[in-house]
């Protein structure tokens, strides 16, 4: 019995490998899960009024998270983005933010919504902190097996970039 959520045949979904990819309906839903606990750690952070904050350097950390997040979507272009962290069509992209870190999307979420947890620092806001890091992890990991199955070139192009923080990691 499919499994359909609004329009969206899921075990259609999972279950379409690409070719040599065993692994792909894990990774897809792995990357699933991880997607879900980002959103719902930020729409937990926005119920506890925990996100925003009036502080300068709080500040200028989620503005530049925001421009990171806009260079980095407009540098991937038109491509759709997709929850399961399916690689797109039309080659890697490897200009703007992406010449120099590999998930800049990620790293933007991440600066955005660690810097509120920092300004309303909690044992709650900790641990959603620490989900929102853990489950943007998770997605990286899936992302990074299924676009190396995808684009051979992509092995090449992790030597010389960083996953999300330059010089660090």
């Amino acid at each position: 019995m499919p499994l359909t959520i609004g329009w969206i045949n899921w075990n259609e979904r999972l279950t379409k490998n690409p070719p040599n990819s065993g692994r792909t309906p894990v990774l897809r839903v792995l990357s699933l899960a991880g997607y879900f606990a980002m959103v719902g750690g930020l729409a937990a952070l926005v119920w506890l009024r925990a996100i925003f904050s009036t502080c300068a350097p709080v500040i200028l950390l989620q503005a530049a998270a925001l421009a990171l997040f806009l260079w980095a979507r407009i540098t991937f272009g038109r491509r759709s983005y997709h929850l399961g962290a399916d690689p797109t069509a039309g080659g890697l992209v490897t200009t703007g933010p992406y010449r120099h870190i590999r998930h800049p999307i990620y790293a933007a979420f991440c600066l955005f919504t660690e810097a509120g947890v920092m300004a309303h620092w909690s044992l709650k806001t900790g641990l959603l902190g620490g989900l929102i890091l853990a489950s943007a992890l998770v997605r990286i990991f899936c992302e990074e097996s299924l676009v190396s199955a995808r684009y051979p070139e992509y092995a090449e192009y992790r030597t010389r970039t960083w996953r999300m923080v330059p010089y660090l990691f």
